[in-house]
């Protein structure tokens, strides 16, 4: 999340990185909202600060027996409208944080600006693409074959965006987290962790699941418990709250878990066979570092 103070200094400057990302507009809704919770506060200290004094008033008025009944009925109004601008002010604050959350971070000024994937500029590359003597056949094609993939078998237990491996299939995808993972722990230093394959809400807003990709999230039925998308959630969450000393970084951790979406924005888009499937394993890294 980006800090208040920096947005509302340098706000034409965000406005202008952020645009590059189609961005823009979150800033303007920024701009009102922080000015209208700032108001809000600002009203509501100097009603404080006046019940404070005429509270103080009122204890001596009454001390020297005279009458304070106006200035009481005066401070129960102020109280009132106290009460009403905190109910206010914890909606406007509730409003903001909620915009933060969704303003993405500022581009690197040393990327490239484009419309879309057209704009990409190609740095380096390694090899030259294959080019087959045959009519190449898709993945689904070659394991339904060999019997290894089974997308109708998986249709009638789970439905669309499942596949079911049979076979050298299911053994081949074993094999591979077995391999990554001994190649993560033993070779390169990482830590194996088996974490939860739910997590609660406030692991997935750590980790900017939450709010934008909500709708790609599987949630429990009446419970604070979501699905993991990745396993990055529950291992960036490992340190949720914690204060690391710089001493004992980098911190490295690995874990296999499957992966859960919805894939709700990809209709229509790359959806056939082990692709943009609602489960799927990997194995992730994430790193601690400075």
């Amino acid at each position: 999340m980006l800090d208040k103070r920096y947005l509302r200094e340098n706000l034409e400057t965000v406005k202008t990185r952020l645009e590059l990302r189609g961005e823009g507009l979150k800033i303007d809704s920024f701009k009102d909202l922080d000015e209208k919770r700032r108001s809000l506060l600002q009203e509501s200290e100097a009603l404080r600060e006046r019940r404070n004094t005429v509270s103080e008033e009122i204890g001596r008025l009454k001390k020297a027996g005279k009458d304070a009944a106006s200035l009481m009925e005066d401070m129960r109004g102020v109280s009132e409208r106290i009460k009403a601008l905190d109910v206010e002010l914890a909606a406007s604050e509730a409003e903001l944080s909620e915009l933060l959350l969704l303003i993405p971070n500022l581009p690197n000024e040393a990327v490239p600006h484009g419309r879309d994937e057209s704009d990409n500029r190609v740095l380096r590359s390694w090899h030259a693409p294959r080019e087959f003597t045959f009519n190449p056949l898709e993945h689904t094609d070659i394991g339904t074959a060999l019997g290894i993939i089974d997308l109708e078998r998986a249709g009638i237990i789970s439905g669309a965006r499942f596949a079911v491996l049979k076979g050298a299939g299911a053994r081949l995808e074993r094999a591979l987290i077995n391999f990554m993972l001994d190649l993560h722990t033993d070779e390169q230093g990482y830590t194996e962790v088996l974490p939860p394959f739910m997590t609660k809400g406030t692991a997935l807003l750590g980790t900017g699941q939450l709010p934008k990709f909500a709708d790609d999230l599987f949630k429990m039925e009446g419970l604070d418990l979501y699905l993991i998308p990745t396993a990055e959630v529950p291992l960036t969450n490992l340190h949720g709250g914690d204060i690391i000393d710089e001493e004992n970084l980098p911190l490295y951790y690995t874990a296999y878990t499957p992966c859960f979406r919805k894939e709700a924005g990809s209709y229509g888009r790359d959806v056939k066979g082990l692709i943009r499937q609602h489960q799927f394993n990997k194995v992730e890294l994430v790193k601690f570092t400075r």
